[in-house]
């Protein structure tokens, strides 16, 4: 900090200078003396915000809570907020910190952007649904997912390399019957034991550099919303030129993989360019059918694929039994928000793991797999690492307050599989892998490998989606060129830095159409079950599954317990819903 003390403050104890560090829950003072952070009310702000150079005076009571309050702010970093109009104040979404020194004339319910000392653009009112996509999108600095940009037209891929013919294989894809971008495609010669693992080639439409290029590492990965994607690449590519869609010929990137079914191993792998025509696209609830015996109108050639799918699945069966030695198999839920034409939440669909979604997932863990292996020991890794010691220690302290006697072991592949055991025992299986989940690290990307701890894999990349992942995208690159881009580490920090910053953008978009949906259903009860016994949070288990709130008459009830509550009110700027436990 640059900024010296003003005179009247010097020589004072009670008075220090430091720089704002604003969060959702939280207002500190961050000052030259590292080990020293003081707590401030977001009442007393006075006007700071996040990053301003301010003076504070000391609260010198040791029952406070709070240690400071702003006096002056010594140097304005003139950032541009969002903020909301409520009884003629201005408060950030973001903090829901009152914007007291800037002057305005708005009503009610208003979104504005402003700096510090005015609003600079009305972007709407909060009672508009459609507005949320906004809100979130601006405040995670992703609205320029929204911008029409001018593209070079592509008609044919940019590289003329000799590929190999295997348009007369029966390709299929399976994804969500909803899918209009189909990165992979999948064909399982039974007879010679070979799996084709097919991904969209992309590089051979995105030149290194060029402006779709430039865009897409931006962006680093398309971002999935409620009934919609703000893709990484243009429509005309991921939907249409790169989209291996049925019936058309594609540029693809091919692993052929031979099966040793005895040993459930990959004996050796190739890595070619090739042209395929994929003969059927189907949806996972087909081929779960399928899977489960129930063949419904069909032609000789689906009859053939069927039959190669359901050797296939046999196969990928014995694989996953074996990568699970190493890794982890955790019993989730996906939860999926369905909105109506008003973009109001309608329901919450539930989407567990199939037959089918195992099939696909495991073609392409061993094509990811053998990726890593091809790049060698310098790259683009995904990398998984081991939990702390702590999270581990705070994770058996959680299991064993639900009642179960874990101990550690040895290992901790050792002490989560023990876990895990237990809790199927008595039947805890998904809460008990909810609290694992929770113990774990984020996984990154990295150009040297660390290894994928959850996954069970020494070396681990991610190959199979080019068209929604850039890290993808530059790995064909690296596999076709045997070079590594200059900026590789820059290159692996912003593709890590986005995925979180996306997740966070899309868990903030539905979590305010939940609000929205608790506003429109205050004071009815519904079943939940505690997730939080610290704060109090509990998570809707009917109406809006997944809706988190927090009860105000919360009395120490056991982790995962399940109640009835009411909802009494819902903030949709905080997305805060708040409810009481009926007794």
């Amino acid at each position: 900090m640059s900024i010296e003390i003003p005179a009247k403050y010097e020589g004072n104890s009670k008075y220090e200078i430091g720089v704002i560090e604003l969060k959702q829950n939280s207002a500190k003072l961050i000052t030259k003396n590292e080990n020293q952070k003081l707590l401030i009310d977001k009442d007393n702000l006075n006007g700071a915000y996040n990053g301003d150079i301010v003076i504070v005076q000391k609260i010198f009571n040791p029952r406070a809570r709070f240690k400071a309050k702003v006096i002056e702010v010594l140097k304005s970093q003139n950032k541009e907020v969002l903020c909301y109009v409520e009884n003629n104040q201005l408060f950030s979404i973001k903090e829901n910190v009152n914007m007291k020194s800037i002057s305005f004339i708005q009503k009610n319910g208003d979104i504005v952007l402003c700096d510090n000392e005015k609003v600079l653009k009305v972007i709407g009112n909060i009672e508009d649904p459609f507005i949320d996509e906004t809100i979130s999108l601006l405040l995670y600095n992703e609205d320029y997912r929204h911008s029409k940009n001018d593209y070079e037209k592509i008609t044919e891929g940019t590289t003329q390399h000799t590929r190999v013919d295997l348009t007369h294989l029966p390709f299929c894809t399976i994804d969500p019957a909803s899918a209009k971008d189909h990165d992979d495609a999948i064909y399982y010669d039974d007879e010679n034991e070979i799996l084709y693992v097919a991904i969209a080639d992309v590089s051979a439409f995105v030149e290194q550099d060029s402006q779709i290029d430039k865009e897409a590492k931006k962006r680093a990965l398309s971002m999935y919303l409620p009934g919609k994607v703000l893709p990484m690449l243009p429509a005309f590519l991921s939907e249409d030129l790169c989209s291996l869609k049925p019936d058309v010929e594609r540029f693809a990137f091919v692993f052929a993989m031979y099966i040793d079914k005895n040993n459930s191993s990959i004996i050796k792998s190739e890595l070619f360019e090739a042209t395929i025509n994929s003969k059927r696209k189907f949806s996972y609830g087909r081929i779960d059918r399928v899977l489960d015996g129930q063949l419904d109108q069909h032609t000789d050639l689906d009859k053939q694929i069927f039959k190669s799918l359901a050797s296939l699945y046999k196969v990928t069966k014995s694989f996953k039994h074996n990568r699970l030695r190493n890794g982890y198999d955790f019993r989730t839920t996906e939860l999926r928000l369905v909105l109506n034409n008003k973009s109001l939440l309608e329901t919450v669909s539930k989407e567990t793991s199939s037959p089918s979604h195992s099939l696909v997932e495991e073609c392409m863990l061993l094509a990811n797999i053998e990726a890593a292996k091809k790049v060698g020991t310098n790259g683009i890794f995904r990398v998984h690492d081991e939990p702390t010691l702590q999270k581990i220690n705070e994770l058996i302290t959680d299991i064993n307050l639900l009642g179960l006697e874990v101990e550690p072991k040895k290992t901790v592949h050792k002490t989560i599989v023990h876990a895990q055991t237990k809790a199927k025992q008595v039947g805890l299986s998904a809460e008990v892998d909810e609290l694992i989940i929770k113990s774990q690290q984020q996984a990154h990307y990295s150009s040297s490998n660390g290894g994928h701890f959850g996954l069970g894999f020494e070396s681990y990349s991610h190959f199979t989606s080019p068209i929604r992942r850039y890290s993808d995208l530059v790995l064909h690159r690296m596999l076709k060129t045997k070079s590594i881009p200059k900026d590789i580490d820059s290159i692996c920090e912003n593709i890590s830095t986005q995925e979180r910053n996306i997740t966070s953008c899309v868990w903030d978009y539905e979590d305010r159409k939940y609000a929205r949906w608790a506003k429109n259903n205050l004071y009815k009860e519904f079943m939940v079950k505690l997730v939080d016994i610290e704060k109090g949070i509990v998570e809707l288990i009917d109406g809006a599954y997944g809706a988190k709130a927090t009860v105000t008459n919360y009395k120490g009830q056991k982790l995962f317990s399940k109640f009835k509550v009411k909802l009494t009110s819902s903030d949709i700027y905080t997305k805060k819903i708040i409810a009481d436990i009926k007794y």
